[in-house]
């Protein structure tokens, strides 16, 4: 009576390992499905980016305001008349950090 219920265990053991450790086992649909999620939110990311340079493709075609904009933050172009003034940062400060702290916001 022994025996049988001995190579009864052994057949389920052999059976189970295909399903836990070989090629299209659980193990392997976990570390795929995880390697989709990445993927996925890599995606999301560069979707996010493309809508975003999509949209100023078109503020770049459909007026001159966009490209008056790039023209005076890029390369320092001013309108007949007007005066260029340029006042640089201290070096490792960030302008929102310098606008709380003069406007005298408390900082959590």
């Amino acid at each position: 009576m022994r025996w049988p219920l001995i190579i009864l265990a052994l057949l389920a053991v052999v059976l189970q390992y295909p399903l836990w450790l070989g090629k299209g086992g659980w193990l392997r649909v976990w570390e795929v499905d995880s390697q989709l999620q990445a993927q996925r939110a890599a995606n999301h990311q560069l979707e996010q980016r493309n809508a975003a340079l999509a949209a100023e493709v078109d503020d770049l075609k459909s007026g001159n305001e966009a490209v008056e904009e790039r023209a005076r933050y890029e390369l320092g172009l001013t309108r007949p008349g007007e005066i260029y003034v340029h006042v640089p940062q201290k070096p490792g400060t960030k302008q929102g950090a310098d606008e709380k702290a003069s406007s005298g916001a408390a900082v959590e």
